[in-house]
């Protein structure tokens, strides 16, 4: 039976089309924890006569947000980084120096299962508390079998502990542990490749990722970790192109990629790649904004290709200490010049997609799970617009408030 109508809105649905996907005198039934109807006030089906009728006094409806890329779950913090790069200190610098993802490893393989959770959940309420409803949590801080698997444990306990969706990614291939020093070959073949094969067993991957850099793995060592995947049947993205171009882009969209991340340094080869294999570009305007990056990325070349963007927090202890998503809307659009529809659109339709979940999320259609933001607004472009404040005034996930 139907259980709530929710009527008197002006609903961004973000489906393609008019500008976000916006209708006037809308209503939305809720069925089931699904979207049952969308469609005219004045043509609401008599099945619906019943349902829990909730006006909502002119206020913006949309699709609940999606955090597609983030490191949420870590041992320790890093804020005396934070000062070194204020006194000159560069990332490379800060990385060689045995900082970096290997000063929150050590902190990470020495935090027990429960303290990373315990530690997770403050970033997950700020998250939820604006509007959030899934969130993609990658490894990647513990480099060995062991710590890495303690960690995806810890992030599927945090989506059984709140209502939110949690999506999760291998990222082993992140960083090399002082252990595998000048022996990147081996760690894969020891800890990337057979980590990867317990955790699908476990249930606990639902992707896998990488870090293709100078600094991390090349792209002969990502290619190895793509093709052991796909001997796995999960699905890839890849951290590419963000201090330096080493065509990861192009490698992890000719391997089907869902998506390329950061992508300061993507070049025109690289979005061909990606517009040809449907890969979603992610920008991650945090770590740009922490590192004071000055080269953005192109995002003028990916809308000319017709890649659609998708943006997040890339919450982690070190280059992204952002929990904000509405924050991070605002600083697509200043620091990287996204428009407000655009920005609305890479956290809840281009996220979706970026995480391979567009068929349950992202858009307010008909069968999609009713995961829904109510907004203290009345124009999308407020979302995007204001800076530190969070208008958000109910979040639906399914049947839950």
């Amino acid at each position: 039976m139907p259980t709530k109508l929710l009527v008197n809105m002006r609903l961004a649905t973000m489906c393609e089309g008019n500008p976000y996907g916006l209708l006037e005198d809308h209503a939305v039934g809720i069925d089931d924890g699904h979207i049952g109807f969308v469609g005219p006030e004045s043509e609401v089906p008599s099945s619906w006569n019943d349902a829990a009728r909730e006006d909502l006094g002119g206020r913006l409806v949309t699709p609940a947000l999606i955090d597609c890329h983030t490191h949420i779950v870590f041992g320790g913090n890093r804020a005396r980084e934070f000062e070194m790069r204020l006194e000159g200190a560069g990332y490379e610098e800060i990385a060689r120096a045995g900082g970096g993802i290997v000063s929150t490893m050590s902190a990470t393989r020495e935090a027990s299962e429960d303290a990373l959770v315990e530690a997770a959940l403050p970033r997950l309420d700020a998250m939820i508390a604006e509007g959030v409803a899934t969130i993609e949590i990658k490894s990647g801080y513990g480099l060995s079998i062991e710590h890495e698997l303690k960690m995806l444990r810890a992030a599927r306990r945090l989506g059984e502990m709140r209502p939110v969706r949690v999506v999760t990614s291998w990222l082993a291939a992140h960083a090399l542990p002082p252990e595998f020093k000048g022996r990147a070959d081996d760690y894969i073949s020891e800890v990337v490749l057979p980590g990867m094969t317990q955790a699908k067993a476990d249930g606990l991957a639902d992707a896998v990722d990488g870090f293709c850099e100078g600094i991390a793995f090349s792209p002969e060592q990502i290619e190895r970790v793509f093709e052991h995947a796909r001997k796995l049947g999960l699905p890839v993205k890849l951290h590419a192109e963000q201090l330096s171009i080493l065509g990861g882009a192009a490698l992890a969209a000719q391997h089907q990629a869902m998506s390329a991340d950061h992508l300061e340094y993507l070049d025109a080869d690289g979005v061909d790649a990606m517009a040809k294999h449907g890969t979603v570009a992610v920008l991650l305007p945090g770590a740009f904004y922490t590192l004071r990056e000055t080269q953005a990325p192109p995002v003028q070349l990916l809308r000319d290709a017709g890649v659609p963007i998708a943006i997040a927090t890339d919450c982690n202890p070190g280059s992204s200490p952002l929990a904000s998503l509405l924050l991070t809307m605002n600083m697509a659009c200043t620091l990287f010049r996204m428009t407000p529809e655009e920005a609305l659109a890479g956290v809840t339709r281009n996220a979706a997609r970026a995480l391979g979940i567009g068929r349950q999320a992202g858009t307010i259609e008909e069968g999609k799970a009713a995961e829904l933001a109510i907004w203290n607004v009345t124009e999308p472009a407020e979302l995007a617009y204001r800076i530190g404040f969070n208008p958000l005034h109910q979040r639906i996930f399914g049947d839950l408030v």
